[in-house]
């Protein structure tokens, strides 16, 4: 019973349901690529276990660092972390944590063997960007000088969730880069943002408590409440603004259907005041982006 508690408590601490919105960017470069007739098996599986693996890393360092550094306490309102709650050890959320970025770097190394081959230059540049991812991951909450302790946590979101995730993954496939992408790689990073921003404004009062100054802490209710706003609406024009620049049939229009679900969050996020109303929408945001993706792509194919 004590093992199946365990494993139930490390399977919690994954956060599975953050996972589509983590694949949510490696699917719009896929879709790209398909739409180029450059699509690799090899490649989408590979980039997906990377990116897998770097998403349950900083799941499970989230867990420690927000434990460690006070802002899991009682009075916060979200779902309670495996550390904080006494269910895995801090030695063991560490040992957790190793072995999740020695499997990012294995996976992601293999990756960019089967995509680039021994173009050392470039497999040189991919290989500090995954680093970089790594170290984004876990210095998120953990280290003397937390970044989403300042308020830098939306910039990278928006770096790894969007413009890394989207033109890299596209890159991965076709060795093209092209300014247009740019549009489809900010609409899954401001997307991603939207997420992380109904995360933060749950969070209001219990950051305060711990110091974690996030934007919303920052700015506000009711100004973060304009800035999510802000997000829903930039990544819909964003996404608009590249189906113009390459239009070819109406059914690039597809992904349109999620302007319902992406108006339902925004007001949700404007109505619900306590905290735990909102944790639902962090799920429904993450899994519209995900769709939002799915439609996007498919819309290209028809």
């Amino acid at each position: 019973m004590e093992k199946s508690a365990n494993i139930k408590s490390w399977i919690s601490a994954f956060r599975l349901r953050t996972l589509p919105l983590a694949l949510a960017s490696i699917g719009m470069g896929s879709f790209l690529a398909a739409s180029v007739q450059r699509f690799n098996m090899a490649i989408f599986v590979l980039c997906a276990t990377t990116t897998i693996c770097l998403q349950i890393l900083s799941n499970l360092a989230n867990d420690y660092g927000d434990s460690v550094n006070g802002a899991d306490h009682e009075q916060r309102q979200g779902p309670s972390r495996a550390v904080q709650a006494g269910h895995i050890s801090a030695e063991a959320m560490k040992r957790g944590i190793v072995i999740f970025v020695v499997l990012s770097l294995l996976s992601g190394i293999y990756l960019l063997y089967i995509a680039l081959g021994w173009n050392l230059k470039t497999f040189l540049f991919f290989l500090a960007t995954g680093l970089g991812a790594i170290l984004a991951a876990m210095a998120y909450t953990i280290g003397k000088k937390p970044y989403g302790y300042i308020g830098l946590g939306d910039l990278s979101v928006l770096l790894f969730f969007g413009i890394v995730g989207v033109i890299g993954s596209f890159y991965l496939y076709t060795g093209l880069i092209s300014w247009q992408y740019l549009f489809p790689a900010l609409s899954c990073g401001l997307f991603s943002m939207a997420v992380l921003n109904v995360n933060n404004i749950r969070d209001i009062a219990s950051d305060k408590l711990a110091g974690k100054m996030s934007i919303p802490v920052r700015i506000g209710r009711k100004k973060a409440v304009i800035y999510h706003w802000v997000l829903l609406i930039t990544g819909l024009l964003a996404a608009l603004v590249f189906t113009f620049l390459n239009f070819n049939s109406y059914f690039q229009l597809l992904f349109l259907i999620t302007v319902p679900l992406l108006l339902k969050n925004g007001i949700a996020v404007a109505k619900n005041t306590a905290p735990r109303h909102l944790d639902p929408y962090l799920k429904q945001m993450a899994l519209t982006t995900l769709l939002f993706v799915l439609t996007f792509g498919f819309g290209l194919l028809i």
